[in-house]
């Protein structure tokens, strides 16, 4: 029989080789587990896979994975988005980059209500990459801002994310929701400055603000009650979920059923809620909830099978090995979760790290919720960090003619730094990051 280190480096060598070789993550993860948990254990790995799935399955925890997709997906159909950027447009026209800073604004709104970083960019990229591009915007700096802003979906609450994570962790989602409301408006602000900085530094990135003579159509389109009429769709639905959430009145399952059911209102409203948009958003939700269930309950028999052949004990004692300390081991995990989102998804990145290393940071004596706060920061990079960022993709499928991949990734990385720079003032402020999450659990 082989020694639990050997073990070790095998099954992390054997999901580095499966996934660069292509091979889907859920069954990377599965085989992996079946394969090593049936040479340090034997055949009692064959049940413990039924018990897993079985534990999966009847976590109700998880049933708010696909309402909160179907939710998004109404939301993407419904033309809510639409009138809000129509608004924002007309009151931002005056500034130099303003059509940027409302694709910024809309994409924080917007990101609020959907959670599904898919649904989210996409709709951002086929409604405001038109208008700026078709306005003299560079296509870097567009593209960029969509990639960036369109993935504030999956961090602000309520997001799948956060769903998934939660019980993986051990940490409640509802202070997970209330912990990344900072640091995503902190991100969408930075967007914002960086946008209306540029624009003024680099003439040739977008145009000469164009001069609208008073009274013409174009100037009166939108009025301060029409605008704000626009928004109050998205605005209500965001404090409808998160404040029965907040304040105690439903757990994050039934509230996901609340929004599914307010984004069908919403779609009513906008007369968008068709048979035909029902179906797709069916289809929609069912292929997403599928992907994400599969890779949980791939990783549900990775982690049992790892934490049976001793794995924790090994990484646990290398890491003390070492010799870096508490700060140092944080930042070694960190610097994983950074370079695993560059090739994986954010599912398998949180199903492979947190259940390893989310212990053994416990035991350094950081607080799990800090840690989980900082992780879902930094896998904000993962959504647009090349060569296998999703977003990029989604805005390739939608984007007008002439937008090449080599403009986005020319745009993405001004965005890419300012999430690393708001992951460190994470890093460097423990207390911010649980401020929130532990008051409004107090309160509730």
């Amino acid at each position: 029989m082989m020694s639990p280190e050997m073990l070790t480096i095998l099954m992390f060598l054997g999901v580095a080789l499966c996934i660069f070789l292509g091979f889907p993550v859920a069954f990377t993860l599965a085989g992996m587990g079946l394969i090593f948990g049936y040479m340090g254990w034997g055949q009692g790995i064959i049940p413990l896979m039924g018990a897993r799935a079985f534990n999966v399955m009847t976590d109700m925890t998880y049933v708010a994975i696909p309402l909160f997709v179907f939710m998004g997906s109404m939301l993407q159909m419904s033309g809510v988005a639409e009138s809000a950027f129509g608004a924002l447009k007309q009151w931002l026209r005056k500034i130099k980059g303003g059509l940027g800073i409302s694709t910024v604004v809309l994409c924080v709104i917007f990101g609020s209500c959907v959670g599904v970083v898919g649904a989210s960019v996409t709709t951002m990229a086929m409604l405001t990459l038109p208008p700026m591009i078709d306005s003299g915007y560079k296509k870097s700096l567009a593209t960029g801002i969509v990639a960036a802003g369109g993935s504030l979906g999956i961090l602000l609450p309520p997001s799948i994310m956060m769903v998934v994570l939660g019980p993986v962790a051990g940490v409640s989602i509802i202070k997970l929701f209330a912990g990344t409301i900072a640091p995503g408006l902190m991100l969408g602000l930075c967007y914002g400055i960086y946008v209306f900085v540029i624009t003024r530094v680099r003439k040739d990135l977008v145009p000469e603000i164009p001069k609208i003579p008073k009274g013409t159509k174009e100037d009166l389109e939108y009025t301060l009650v029409r605008g704000l009429a626009a928004f109050i769709p998205l605005i209500a639905l965001i404090f409808l979920v998160l404040g029965v959430i907040f304040f105690g009145i439903a757990a994050p399952t039934e509230a996901a059923a609340v929004g599914a059911t307010g984004a069908i209102l919403i779609a009513l409203g906008y007369r968008k809620c068709t048979l035909k948009a029902l179906n797709s958003s069916a289809l929609v939700t069912l292929r997403a909830s599928t992907m994400v269930m599969f890779v949980i309950l791939g990783a549900q028999v990775f982690t049992a099978s790892f934490f049976g052949v001793g794995g924790t004990r090994v990484v646990a004692a290398f890491l003390s090995g070492m010799g870096v300390g508490a700060n140092g081991t944080l930042l070694l995990v960190l610097l994983l979760v950074f370079f695993l989102g560059i090739f994986l998804d954010w599912v398998g990145v949180i199903l492979i790290v947190v259940p390893v290393f989310l212990p053994i940071l416990v035991e350094f004596g950081f607080d799990p919720l800090y840690v989980c706060l900082v992780m879902l920061v930094l896998l904000q990079t993962s959504f647009i960090t090349p060569p296998f960022a999703y977003t990029i993709f989604y805005i390739m499928g939608v984007a007008p003619k002439g937008v090449t991949i080599g403009d986005i990734y020319r745009g993405i990385w001004p965005f890419v730094g300012i999430q690393l720079l708001i992951t460190s003032f994470c890093v460097t402020q423990p207390a911010f990051m649980v401020w929130l999450p532990n008051l409004i659990v107090r309160i509730g």
